[in-house]
């Protein structure tokens, strides 16, 4: 399957993020898995103007932040990384009417590689009981695919376990997101940043671009409400009813049950051409 190359990021939302990342202390990978590596956490979705997100970002990584400033995660110099994700969903998109019924055993299933260090990672993320989400990884190297048999064999073990459900058998690629992330961290605390994200419909080969001005933004921790949430529902910022996935259907197929993403995903995406 040829994978479509997305378009160049949004350069105002890239600028923001690049700006944020640089102005602040750097954290190391390793130290970041280390104090918030967050596998198990509380997600926010905010679609945050890009002047706006530098105000709130400019709060949190200030050096003298009680209990200490957010720092930029650094890797070999960089502070902003592309990704690359695919999800895999069955023929009649399972995962996303999962989540548009706001099903209790629901998951999404992806391909995740770290473009600039090559990493590859197989991915599985669950909702647990208490509303959090749960995200299972196998690492993928050489020729391996995500559809290859210890992968699934990892998903049927991951849902079995998580769910007592059989994993389905007919996934197919479905969506492909490219992106530019900027990640800041505090202890048991994560916001990433997201710029230029562009989806194509691999069943369609329809694209869809983010809004230059947005920048998506994501808290992560192991609590309801953080710093970052008040920090942003000062700047009269509410979290979105969003997510990259079922948000880009929510545009890409029209026809699709999706009201309950449609606003936001208007606001996020620039209108489709025709």
């Amino acid at each position: 399957m040829t994978i479509q190359t997305a378009a160049p990021p949004a350069a105002e939302a890239v600028r923001a993020i690049n700006e944020a990342a640089y102005e602040a202390d750097p954290i190391s990978l390793a130290e970041l898995n280390e104090r918030s590596s967050l596998l198990t956490r509380f997600d926010r979705s905010y679609l945050v103007p890009a002047d706006t997100f530098l105000r709130v970002v400019g709060r949190l990584t200030e050096a003298r932040r009680p209990g200490g400033s957010f720092r930029a995660l650094a890797i070999d110099g960089r502070r902003a990384f592309r990704y690359h994700s695919v999800y895999y969903d069955t023929p009649g998109l399972r995962s996303f009417h999962d989540h548009r019924q706001g099903r209790r055993l629901r998951f999404k299933i992806r391909e995740r590689v770290y473009e600039d260090s090559g990493e590859r990672q197989f991915e599985i993320k669950l909702k647990g009981a208490r509303g959090d989400t749960v995200k299972h990884r196998c690492p993928l190297n050489g020729e391996d695919t995500p559809l290859g048999t210890a992968q699934q064999a990892f998903l049927a073990d991951t849902l079995r376990h998580a769910y007592a459900i059989d994993a389905p058998t007919a996934l197919r690629p479905s969506l492909s997101t490219d992106y530019l992330r900027s990640t800041f961290v505090a202890d048991g605390q994560r916001i990433t940043c997201d710029a230029g994200l562009v989806c194509v419909d691999l069943r369609t080969d329809r694209m869809v671009r983010c809004a230059s001005g947005l920048v998506l933004v994501e808290t992560k921790s192991a609590e309801h409400l953080t710093e970052a949430d008040r920090l942003l529902h000062a700047h009269r910022v509410r979290p979105a009813v969003f997510t990259k996935y079922c948000g880009a259907f929510a545009v890409l197929r029209p026809t699709l049950p999706a009201n309950r993403w449609r606003r936001a995903a208007q606001q996020a995406f620039d209108p489709l051409p025709g």
